[in-house]
């Protein structure tokens, strides 16, 4: 079952009245890797094994290899040309050439020919003057061995060609089968089975669609990829129910199938329907239960004994949180250096850069923290900005390119810190990533996939942190652009107002991406009849909200303002969420009647809406960025008849002034 991931640290009693389980003291991520090490019998629990050499890319070899054959095997042209005595060259002279005849004097040999007995050195066909079919002029002497690959130059026979221990690549490859080499030696993959659990998690193999309070297991197959990159033999199970003997019988058969190591996902928290440490104490010992980072707190350890007759001792048994964030935490802190420490593998490590951090990222004292980011390249310099850190968001996987480590001794990061981020993604590709900061709106996503759809594609990054938060992310130079739709009551103008008051002095341009249609969205059929804000202080009417700092938001107060209605009167008003699908998906599951939002996201899920105002959604950005390669790819998209048409088939979008540079006082052009 999914994991509620409650971090904290400190020693505790096992104590499980109330069926429930209660951590031990948890210990950084690296003692947890120390303790299995020192409990595991690598020699014992790792084979050795022939493979063919030449697919042996990737393995490790299990001992020394000594070179069968010498390569080259004979003295071999390096070049076209003839092969020649060197001592009868010696006399040749520019204008006083020596004459050589066949065959005594000269041979005609190609690149990688056998040089014939007794000659020790090639002259160039370029150098060479053809007299007749016999008989050639040279007029310059050549060296001993010149342009010849001698015997043994690259491999000699017997000499040590790979170490033990070594992991081979395909150049090796190449070198094995040279030497001679057919078979190789070698670690055998460790082999892992994934098992996860939980009366309400789906088998994808059923292509299910789930029912409130059900989800489709992925876990599995995100812990079969990432196990296979690190070489090994990754399996998984159907998901198995909340039940103590049918996990304990799905561990026993993953152990009698030969896994060296089983995975038990999810179950390994404290709820009354977490089973993994009791299965684990059934077939062996606990070595760890909690890891002090987050997240990915509820990692359990153990190591199988012979206590229980007839099971295999000395195999690892790992419980892996729920959540896929903190799972992909115990998989690639945890799990993997053990899986590489067995097979002799060294870690590959992640390159690291220096980075701006674009907004302040607080933090729990008390335990390390894994914070996931998108970076791109502002000015001369990268720029983090973190991503949603809930531990079941898979989404901030996906759109990360790096993480940073905030310290367990720190209260979080300010804004504008320099950190260290750990890349996901190869360095080069941060210069393809366009960096946008602020109001969040469906035709960044569509706006996404035509980047890359592009012949030479770009990455666009978005953190959705309301117009006021681009506007601040502008002034500190932590982004390319900002998406704004700030509403001015006085002036009847967008943006322009608000950035006169915040950012003075700044040399900005603006360019519009669409006027688009806001309104009250509202459940299909409109059961309470919910026309306009006036309808937000009926009783029974529940609403949700946008962050603080958010163009919706603001233009919620002004309408509110407007109608003489306080925000005390909403109920829902502090019920806040960051963007306009966010908003969509509370009504439509009951968990709101409505929320003000965009008609683009009421369509996509089928809801009703009630239309309130039209506002202009802008782009803003340093015009210094106006010549930047991705700027000016931006808007060559943007300005396309084609991207425009997608754009309106989206619903409640109009393309009015889209590309255009706006000027103070434009208004919607009305």
């Amino acid at each position: 079952m999914p994991d509620q991931n409650h971090d904290q640290s400190g020693e505790q009693s096992i104590n499980q009245s109330g069926g429930r389980n209660v951590y031990l003291a948890t210990i950084p991520p690296q003692q947890a890797v120390a303790r299995a090490k020192a409990a595991l019998d690598r020699a014992a629990l790792i084979s050795q094994e022939l493979i063919p050499a030449h697919e042996a890319c990737g393995r490790v070899t299990s001992g020394p290899i000594f070179a069968r054959c010498s390569s080259p095997t004979f003295h071999a042209a390096a070049m076209d040309g003839i092969a020649v005595r060197s001592g009868d060259t010696f006399a040749a002279r520019e204008g006083s050439p020596v004459t050589l005849s066949r065959p005594m004097g000269f041979a005609p040999v190609n690149t990688g020919h056998s040089l014939p007995n007794g000659m020790d050195a090639v002259v160039m066909i370029e150098h060479v003057e053809q007299v007749d079919d016999d008989t050639v002029r040279i007029e310059a002497p050549a060296f001993p061995w010149q342009h010849v690959r001698r015997i043994g130059e690259d491999i000699v026979a017997t000499e040590l060609l790979l170490p033990q221990n070594h992991t081979l690549s395909a150049y090796d490859v190449g070198a094995l089968l040279a030497a001679g080499i057919f078979e190789v030696p070698v670690w055998e993959r460790v082999r892992l089975t994934f098992i996860p659990t939980g009366d309400e998690v789906l088998n994808f193999l059923d292509h299910p669609t789930p029912l409130p309070g059900q989800v489709i297991e992925s876990n599995s197959q995100v812990f079969r990829a990432i196990a296979s990159s690190w070489g090994a033999q990754a399996a998984w199970t159907a998901p198995v129910p909340d039940r103590p003997e049918a996990l304990q019988a799905a561990v026993a058969k993953a152990l009698e199938d030969g896994a060296h190591v089983v995975v038990v996902g999810a179950g390994s928290s404290a709820g009354s329907k977490d089973f993994t440490r009791s299965t684990f104490e059934a077939f062996g010992d606990v070595l760890v239960h909690g890891i002090s980072v987050m997240p990915g707190k509820p990692t359990v350890l153990g190591i199988t004994t012979d206590k229980v007759e007839g099971r295999l001792g000395g195999r690892l048994l790992v419980g892996a949180p729920g959540y896929p964030v903190s799972a992909v935490v115990c998989l690639e802190d945890v799990l993997e250096p053990i899986v590489r420490w067995l097979t002799r593998q060294q870690s590959p490590g992640r390159q690291t850069i220096r980075a701006r951090l674009a907004r302040k990222t607080p933090s729990r004292p008390g335990m390390e923290e894994i914070v996931r980011l998108a970076v791109g390249k502002v000015g001369g310099s990268f720029v983090a900005a973190p991503l949603a850190r809930g531990a079941g968001l898979i989404t901030s996987l996906t759109r990360a390119q790096a993480i940073t480590r905030i310290p367990a001794q720190s209260e979080g990061l300010e804004q504008d810190a320099e950190i260290e981020a750990e890349l996901l993604v190869p360095l080069a590709g941060l210069s393809k990533v366009l960096v946008h900061i602020g109001s969040h709106d469906n035709i960044l996503d569509l706006l996404a996939n035509e980047l890359m759809g592009l012949s030479e594609p770009l990455r666009l990054v978005s953190s959705h942190v309301g117009s006021m938060g681009g506007l601040t992310a502008l002034k500190n130079g932590s982004a390319l652009f900002a998406g704004c739709h700030l509403f001015d009551p006085e002036t009847k103008d967008f943006n322009f107002p608000f950035l006169q008051k915040h950012l003075p002095g700044l040399d900005l341009t603006v360019i519009n991406l669409a006027i688009r249609h806001q309104g009250l969205i509202v459940q299909k059929g409109n059961p309470k009849q919910i026309k306009g804000v006036a309808d937000l202080t009926r009783p029974g009417v529940s609403f949700i909200n946008r962050q603080r700092g958010a163009g919706t938001r603001i233009l919620l107060d002004h309408h509110l303002a407007v109608a003489g209605i306080a925000p005390a009167q909403v109920r829902g008003y502090d019920r806040e969420e960051f963007t306009h699908m966010a908003v969509a998906v509370n009504v439509l599951t009951g968990a709101a009647d409505c929320g003000l939002g965009i008609f683009a996201a009421a369509k996509a899920l089928d809801l009703d809406f009630a239309p309130l105002a039209h506002e202009r959604y802008d782009l803003v950005l340093p015009t210094a960025y106006l010549t930047d390669p991705r700027i000016l790819t931006l808007r060559a998209v943007i300005e396309t008849k084609q991207f425009q048409e997608r754009m309106k088939a989206l619903g409640g979008y109009e393309t009015t002034f889209t590309g255009q540079i706006m000027k103070p006082g434009m208004g919607l052009g009305e």
